[in-house]
This record gives structure tokens, C-alpha cells and sequence, in this order.
């Protein structure tokens, strides 16, 4: 059974940071590939960042243009995602995902790689 619970968004304005965090439970797992999606309203859920198992490998969607920051603290059971000069359109509902197998060292960036999710948590950005 793997937990996740995303905390840090809020209403910012356009070109403000918010910086997200995800704490996670995973007792029967070791470190795995971790990723942040979001969706906004209408839309389908869309990657955002990925990261493997150890940090050494990270993938960004092309929008972030590299504006976000993905990073994990495994001994403190935290992924996180530093967001800069944030802009309208990043307006969404953004989920941290938790994938339950790993065979490669590397990342997963489609929803369908992901076993567990979190409940998300409402980044909002003013014009």
C-alpha cells in the first residue's frame, strides 16, 4: 500500500514560484520512479516531471521550457517540484504518481506507467 499526499499549491500570480511537495508511504516498497501530472479543467492529465528511482534521471514536459525543478529526498520520503515563473496556463490540479515496479533505472512519463496517485492539490496562477 503506497500513500501520497501533495501539499503547496495556492493562488500566486503570473510570474511568482510555488514550490510542491509530496510526502509519501510505501512500506513494501523500496525508492521508486516518482513523476508530478496535472490536469487542468477540461483537459486531459498531462506529465509534468519525472524522476527515476535514485534522482539521476529526470524528464521535463516541453512546456516547462526550464521553468520547474524536480527533485526527491528519499530519507525524507518526499518528492518535490520547485515551480518558477509560473504563468497562467500552469493553472491545474497537480498530482504526484508513484510507479509500483522498476526494471530500467529510468523514468516513466504516461499515466498508464503509474500504480498509485495522490488526492492532487490546486495550483491557481493570476494574470
Amino acid at each position: 500500500q503506497v500513500q501520497l499526499v501533495e501539499s503547496g499549491g495556492g493562488l500566486v500570480q503570473a510570474g511568482d514560484s510555488l514550490r510542491l511537495s509530496c510526502a509519501y508511504s510505501a512500506r513494501t516498497f523500496s525508492v521508486q520512479p516518482m513523476a508530478w501530472f496535472r490536469q487542468a479543467r477540461g483537459k486531459e492529465r498531462e506529465i509534468v516531471a519525472a524522476i527515476n528511482w535514485n534522482g539521476g534521471r529526470t524528464y521535463y514536459a516541453d512546456f516547462v521550457e526550464g521553468r520547474f525543478t524536480i527533485s526527491r529526498d528519499d530519507a525524507k520520503k518526499t518528492l518535490n517540484l520547485q515551480m518558477n515563473s509560473l504563468k497562467p496556463e500552469d493553472t491545474a490540479v497537480y498530482y504526484c504518481a508513484f510507479r509500483a515496479q522498476e526494471q530500467s533505472g529510468y523514468y516513466y512519463s504516461r499515466k498508464e506507467d503509474y500504480d498509485y496517485w495522490g488526492q492532487g492539490t490546486q495550483v491557481t496562477i493570476s494574470s
